[in-house]
C-alpha cells in the first residue's frame, strides 16, 4: 500500500519544527484555547466539509468547505448561547445539515436540568428548522430530551432521518387532540419542513433505540424505573429478527457454549444478521457477537486478559462497525475489516512520530476517509485519504495554535504502592530536562470510572511547558483494567485510591524526579476530590494543592442528586457507612496543612458549585489558606477559552508561590 511521501514529508516538517518557549500569559492563552475542530462530518460525496469549531469565548461556529470547490471554509451559522452548545453536525443530504444543541437552564429551587435540541440548516446556513418535537401549551412537563439522531438515511424517504421523539403528556380538558402517551419514540422526519411519521411508538421505560447500517431499527433498550421515573439501574435489552417487525428479549445468551448474564448489546451487522456488544469474561470486559436468528448463540470476537476491550469502532454515515479497540501503555485498534486494518497500519508507520491513527469520518461509499493522526506531543492533524488514488491530504490541524510548539513525550511507568502492587501511570517531562530535582505535579484523573490514556493532554502539556514533571498514575478504582482493579470504586474505597495517589508523590521523590518541596497536586472532577483528600491522608506530602470541580462532601453528593432520575444509581455507587465521613475532605478542612485554590462552574450538572463553596468555608473556617475562582454560567469541563486562559493563569500564579518558584 503506497501513502503520498511527499504530503508526509510536508506534514512531517510542519508538526516538528521547534519554536522558542514562551511566557506564561502566551501559554495560557494557547494551551487553554479550545480544540479547533470540536466536531467534524464529510457529505455523502464527500467533496465538502461540516466543522465546528470555538469562537474566541464561549460559543462555536459552524463552518463549510467546498473541498471540490477550491478549499474555502465558509462560516455559516454562529451560536452565542452561554448555557448551550453546538456539540455536533452531520450532513444529512448533500445540501443540508443537522446539529445538535446540548445545555442546562436552572430551575427556580437551584435544580440544573439538562436539554437538547436538534435543528437543521442549508450548507450556506439559511432556512433553519427545528426538528425537535415543539413543546404544546398544553404540556404537563419540560421536554428535556430534544432527540437523538438514530439513522441519516432512511430507505425510501429522501430528506429524511430517524430520530428519537420524547412524548410528554398533555391536558386532555377542552380537547380530543391531547397527547396522553409518555416516553420515548423514533419519528422519520423531513429536515427541510419538520413533516414526522411514528416509526416506533412510544414506551415509557425506553432509553435508547439503535438502527442497523440500513436504517432499519432493531435494537431497543429499557431502564426499570420506580413510578416516579427514577432509575433503577436495571436495564433489559430487545432486538428485532430480520424481517419481522416484532421485539424479543435477549433471554438466554450463550457465548461459545456457555450461558452468559452480563451481554449488553450496541450494534447491529444485518449483513450478517449478528449483534456486536459487551460481556465481562474472566474479569475484563471483552466483544461479542450474538446471532438475531432467535438462538441466543454468541462467540467472543475480542478479548485480553489484561486490560479491558472498552471500544467499538464504527465508521462512515450507517455507522458500521469496523473494529474494537482497547488500552494497555498505548490505545491499539484491532480491525474485523481487513483493508481498513492494512491501511490503518500502513499509515501508522509511514506518518511522523508513530502517531494513533483514527478513523472519524467517510462519505456514503467509504471511498473517502477522514482520518485524526494525533501522539503525545501532537495534538492531532486531520487528513481525508482518497482510496482511488491511494493518497493522503493534510487538511487541518486540530489545534493550529499549537502547531510547532515543543512539547514533554509522555512515557508509561509503574511505581510501588505502599502494599507492594505495581501502578500504572504516565510521566511527562519538559523537553530536554534531565528529569532531576523538578517541581512536580501528581495529577490524578476523574471518574473514578475512568483511566488516562497515551496521547495529548492540554493541561498536562501547559504545566510541562512551564517547567513542571507531571505523573498521572492509573490508580486502583481506575476503569479499563477489569473488575479486580476497579474494585469497590474510588469513593466507597476512597483510602485504596487516595493511597495510590500519594504513592506516586512518594516515588517521584524517591526516584529524585521531584524535590520534597516542590511536590504539588492537582485534579479534575474526582481527580480534585482525590488532590483534596490526600491531605487528610497525609497532610505532610505536597505542598500545593489544585482541585478543579472537585466533590468535597459524600453525602452532599448524594443529597444533590435527589432531584434528577439517576439518584439511586449514585446512592448505590457512592454507599453509605462510615466511609462518608471519613472520605469527605470538607469534613476534615482542620488537617490540611497545603494551600489550596478551588476553581468550579455555577452551571456544574456532575458536581455542584456548592461542594467547592462548602470546601472553602470550612477551610477558612479552620484558618487554612484558600482560593477560589468560580466561573459564572460555565459547567463541568469549563469549555471556554478564555475561562481556562484565566484559570491556567491563576493555577500557575498559585503554584509559583506555593512552591517557592
Amino acid at each position: 500500500m503506497k501513502i503520498c511521501k511527499a504530503i508526509l514529508a510536508a506534514t512531517a516538517a510542519a508538526i516538528v519544527t521547534p519554536v522558542a518557549a514562551q511566557d506564561a500569559e502566551e501559554l495560557a492563552a494557547r494551551y487553554g484555547a479550545r480544540p479547533s475542530i470540536l466536531d467534524i462530518s464529510l457529505s455523502p460525496s464527500g467533496n465538502k466539509l461540516a466543522i465546528v469549531a470555538p469562537d474566541s469565548t464561549h460559543g462555536e461556529v459552524v463552518k463549510v468547505i467546498d473541498l471540490a470547490g477550491g478549499a474555502e471554509m465558509q462560516s455559516i451559522m454562529r451560536n452565542t448561547e452561554q448555557n448551550g452548545d453546538i456539540t455536533s453536525c452531520d450532513w444529512a443530504t448533500e445540501a443540508r445539515l443537522v446539529c445538535e444543541l446540548d445545555g442546562a437552564v436552572e430551575r427556580d429551587d437551584g435544580v440544573l436540568l439538562w436539554f437538547s435540541r436538534i435543528f437543521s440548516f442549508n450548507e450556506d446556513g439559511s432556512d433553519i428548522e427545528v426538528l425537535t418535537q415543539s413543546r404544546s401549551f398544553r404540556a404537563l412537563g419540560f421536554r428535556q430530551d430534544g432527540g437523538s439522531i438514530v439513522a441519516l438515511d432512511v430507505p425510501g424517504e429522501e430528506n429524511n432521518i430517524l430520530m428519537t421523539r420524547d412524548y410528554v403528556p398533555e391536558m386532555t380538558v377542552g380537547t380530543r387532540l391531547a397527547n396522553e402517551e409518555s416516553g420515548l419514540g423514533v419519528d422519520a422526519v423531513d429536515i427541510t419542513n419538520r413533516r414526522r411519521k411514528v416509526v416506533e411508538r412510544p414506551d415509557d421505560k425506553a432509553s435508547a433505540f439503535v438502527a442497523d447500517e440500513t436504517g432499519r431499527v432493531r435494537l431497543k433498550v429499557l431502564s426499570a424505573r420506580r413510578g416516579d421515573g427514577t432509575l433503577l439501574g436495571r436495564r433489559m435489552y430487545y432486538y428485532r429478527p430480520a424481517g419481522d417487525d416484532g421485539w424479543r428479549e435477549f433471554e438466554q445468551v450463550t457465548i461459545d457454549g456457555k450461558e452468559r448474564t452480563d451481554f449488553v448489546p450496541a450494534a447491529v451487522d444485518s449483513k450478517r444478521n449478528v449483534v456486536y456488544g459487551w460481556d465481562t469474561i474472566g474479569g475484563y470486559d471483552a466483544i461479542v457477537e450474538v446471532k438475531l436468528d432467535g438462538s441466543g448463540e454468541g462467540r467472543v470476537v475480542m478479548m485480553r486478559d489484561d486490560v479491558d476491550v472498552d471500544r467499538l469502532i464504527r465508521i462512515g454515515r450507517k455507522r458500521r462497525v469496523v473494529g474494537a479497540s482497547y488500552a494497555t501503555e498505548k490505545r491499539a485498534v484491532e480491525y474485523f475489516d481487513s483493508e481498513l486494518g492494512g491501511l490503518a497500519s500502513e499509515l501508522e508507520k509511514a506518518l511522523p512520530g508513530n502517531p494513533l491513527v483514527d478513523i472519524v469520518g467517510a462519505n456514503a461509499d467509504e471511498s473517502k476517509l477522514l482520518l485524526i493522526a494525533s501522539s503525545d506531543t501532537d495534538p492531532g492533524m486531520l487528513y481525508m485519504f482518497h482510496k482511488d488514488t491511494m493518497q493522503l491530504e493534510p487538511l487541518l490541524p486540530m489545534r493550529d495554535y499549537l502547531v510547532n510548539k515543543p512539547m514533554g513525550e509522555m512515557r508509561p511507568v509503574t511505581f510501588p504502592a505502599r502494599d507492594g502492587t505495581q501502578i500504572p501511570a504516565y510521566l511527562t517531562l519538559p523537553p530536554g530536562s534531565d528529569g532531576k530535582g523538578l517541581p512536580a505535579i501528581v495529577l490524578p484523573h476523574g471518574g473514578p470510572s475512568a483511566r488516562d490514556e497515551w496521547g495529548f493532554d492540554w493541561l498536562v502539556q501547559f504545566f510541562v511547558a512551564r517547567g513542571y514533571a507531571v505523573l498521572q498514575p492509573n490508580y486502583r478504582g481506575s476503569a479499563g483494567y477489569g473488575q479486580a482493579w476497579f474494585g469497590r470504586n474510588g469513593f466507597k474505597a476512597w483510602e485504596t485510591a487516595v493511597g495510590d495517589v500519594n504513592d506516586a508523590g512518594r516515588w517521584l521523590v524517591s526516584e529524585g524526579i521531584a524535590s520534597a518541596d516542590k511536590l504539588a497536586i492537582a485534579g479534575w472532577s474526582y481527580g480534585g476530590y482525590a488532590a483534596l483528600q490526600s491531605q487528610v491522608l497525609d497532610p505532610e506530602l505536597y505542598n500545593a494543592v489544585v482541585a478543579i470541580a472537585p466533590v468535597t462532601d459524600l453525602q452532599d453528593l448524594r443529597r444533590e442528586a435527589q432531584p434528577y432520575t439517576h439518584s439511586i444509581l449514585v446512592d448505590r455507587f457512592v454507599g453509605d457507612g462510615p466511609h462518608i465521613e471519613a472520605g469527605s475532605p470538607a469534613r476534615h478542612a482542620d488537617r490540611f496543612a497545603a494551600p489550596v485554590m478551588l476553581v468550579h462552574g455555577t452551571l456544574d450538572r456532575n458536581v455542584s458549585h456548592n461542594q467547592s463553596r462548602k470546601m472553602e468555608d470550612r477551610l477558612e473556617d479552620a484558618g487554612k489558606p484558600v482560593t477560589y475562582i468560580e466561573f459564572e454560567g460555565l459547567e463541568h469541563g469549563i469549555r471556554d477559552s478564555q475561562a481556562r486562559k484565566k484559570m491556567l493563569l491563576a493555577i500557575d500564579g498559585f503554584l509559583s508561590e506555593a512552591l517557592g518558584d
